[in-house]
Parts: structure tokens; sequence; C-alpha cells
């Protein structure tokens, strides 16, 4: 039986890619994933994220063992390699992510969503602690892009980067123009007007339900 192919993930594709440049061991990439500030859009938070990956990768034959490496003082290290088959998965995973806009989950829409939960004055509060934020993201990008300038770094391996800046840009815009439309009372809500719309939108009772009906 072929082995299973494993949930594609960003960390997943960010090491397929190293590997794809040469073997190398699970420390190397860690480092190289922080020295390229990957780890900007891939999560290392946890300690063994980059080995427990590699070992589902290693399980479906993405990767494989190329060698053991012990330097002196050092415990030995595990070189991996990139397969044929994690060539051809790594293609896959790449042209899907460009091609189709993955049905993401973010906290951000959960929490607009339950606005109603709050006062208007402590949501525009909230959010303009978010707006504070936003500008700092934007600052470290516009820092980061001006170190990369300074590097002579090609556009090319900086696009991930002028992305985040382009949406946490687009997102300050939007979440400060909400914080205007509360502090001015364009936008508000009270325990009544909750009430009224919540027994407006409440569906009608059709009788009693049928048998063996959930």
């Amino acid at each position: 039986m072929a082995p299973r192919t494993p949930r594609r993930s960003p960390l997943a594709v960010q090491i397929l890619l190293l590997l794809a440049e040469r073997p190398m061991h699970a420390y190397r990439m860690q480092r190289m994933i922080r020295d390229r500030r990957k780890d900007r859009i891939v999560n290392i938070a946890q300690r063994n994220s980059v080995y427990q990956t590699l070992d589902r990768l290693l399980r479906a034959e993405l990767v494989e063992v190329a060698d053991r490496e012990r330097a002196a003082g050092r415990p030995e290290r595990t070189v991996y390699r990139l397969t044929e088959p994690g060539r051809g998965t790594l293609d896959t995973w790449l042209r899907e992510m460009l091609t189709a806009p993955a049905r993401e989950f973010p906290e951000f829409p959960v929490a607009l969503a339950s606005l109603a939960h709050l006062a208007p004055e402590a949501a525009a509060g909230y959010l303009e602690l978010r707006c504070e934020a936003l500008r700092e993201r934007i600052g470290e990008a516009d820092a980061d892009a001006g170190h990369a300038g300074a590097m002579g770094l090609p556009r090319l391996f900086t696009l991930e980067d002028e992305y985040q800046r382009a949406l946490a840009e687009t997102e300050l815009r939007w979440v400060e123009g909400l914080v205007d439309d509360l502090r001015s009372g364009r936008l508000t809500w009270d325990a009544a007007w909750l009430e009224e719309v919540a027994t407006r939108l409440e569906p009608e009772d059709s009788g009693p339900e049928a048998p063996g009906a959930d």
C-alpha cells in the first residue's frame, strides 16, 4: 500500500522547499527559517514542530534520510533529502496554494460577529488597540523592506512581506473606519434594541415536529 500523503501545512511546504535546495538536518532548517525571517509565515514556536513535521514527511516518503552527521561534542544529526515523490507533492501543493484561495477560519471575524456582546464604547476601545498593533506591524514591515533593500535582496524573495503589509494596511483602514462609526454613534446598539432584533429574527413556530425528527 502506498504511503498516505500528509496534510499540507505551511511548515511542511517550507521544509520541502529547503530540501529542494540541498540536503540538511532539522536544526539547520530551523535556523534557516529564522535567518530568512520565514518564521513570520510558518509557525516554529514549538521546539519540536520541525521534527514532528519531518517525521510525517518521512513516513509519507516525501523525504528520506541521506546521511548522519556527528561533530565533536555534539549529538548525531540526521540529514534529510527530498525524494522524487516529495518534489512532485511540493509542486502540487504550490499550484493548489497559488490558484485556489484557502477556506481559512481566522479569529478576528469571529470576534466581529460577536461584537454585540460588548458595549459599543468597549468595542471601540479594543479596536483602537488593534489599530495600534496594526500600525506597529506596518512599521516593522517597512523596516524589513528597508533592510532587504540595503542588502540588495530581489523583490522575488520578499513578496510574502509585501503581501502581508498590504493586508495589514487594508485592515487598518477598515478598522479605523469602524472605530469612527462607533465613536460617532453611526453604529451603536443597546440591550433593548438587541432584544428587539432577536425577537424579529426568531423563526416562527411551525407546529409540532414530525415523528422521528431530530
